[in-house]
């Protein structure tokens, strides 16, 4: 769908696969025939440019055609560039701002608390993302509010448009920061699935805190000439690159 649009970010959505894959296929309570079912668990992209993984998980679900795909980022079309709550079925909260839908996240949590309601909610930020003030604003929020029902990941992949995050403005020390801010904060390897199932089952278990999980990732995961490369943040491959991504990746060409 990137090259057919032309533009997009494949390098984020890569790295952010596999654990969208466990939330929407294997965690969360979602009903692709109800998209506004009030009981629903809610996801945040909080890192919006990602949203090409976003989409493709989203089809793969059945809550639109997967042909809708083709028209990503076309005027007029259900898929843009950011997510759009208000165009895209199962798309929970508009993003695109960074830190804002990290926010948003901690909103839908207290709501939730506020309407004694059990459904938990999962928000995926970027590690560059953390460089947003609004971040720390949100975080220090979560954790006075006990947001237990809050789930926090970040795709800490280590690149950013311009770079490698710790050299463009370090993040770190990552789980100390989140730490300070009341946090339970765990790690877990971001492309192992039962690593993944794991960890996500452990922060269902913590009361009284929300949780972080600094999931190592590597951006462009599974193309070999995209992996851990900063050009490929927003960069869409051309027709022989697609080839040989889509071959590499197990997909259809």
């Amino acid at each position: 769908m990137l090259t057919e649009s032309g533009s997009g970010h494949p390098g984020g959505s890569l790295s952010a696969t596999d654990i969208l894959t466990v939330l929407y296929f294997n965690e969360m309570k979602v009903d692709p025939n109800n998209s506004k079912w009030e009981d629903r668990d809610r996801f945040v992209l909080s890192k919006g440019h990602a949203a090409p993984v976003l989409y493709a998980t989203l089809a793969k679900k059945g809550f639109f055609p997967k042909e809708e795909l083709m028209k990503l980022r076309k005027i007029d079309a259900m898929l843009q560039g950011h997510p759009d709550m208000k165009g895209t079925p199962g798309v929970d909260m508009s993003t695109g701002s960074l830190g804002q839908g990290f926010s948003a996240s901690c909103g839908m949590a207290i709501a939730a608390k506020i309407d004694k309601k059990d459904y938990r909610v999962y928000t995926l930020l970027g590690d560059g993302e953390l460089q947003e003030g609004l971040v720390w604003e949100a975080a220090m929020l979560a954790a006075h509010y006990k947001l237990d029902n809050l789930t926090a990941i970040i795709d800490y992949n280590g690149l950013q448009i311009d770079g490698k995050t710790d050299e463009v403005l370090s993040v770190n020390p990552v789980t100390d920061k989140f730490k300070a801010f009341g946090w339970n904060v765990m790690e877990m390897d971001g492309h192992c699935i039962e690593e993944i199932i794991e960890s996500i089952a452990k922060a269902k278990e913590i009361k009284d805190a929300p949780t972080v999980i600094v999931a190592k990732t590597i951006k462009g995961k599974g193309v070999s000439f995209m992996e851990d490369k900063a050009e490929w943040h927003g960069n869409a491959p051309k027709e022989d690159q697609k080839a040989q991504a889509l071959k590499e990746l197990g997909g259809e060409i």
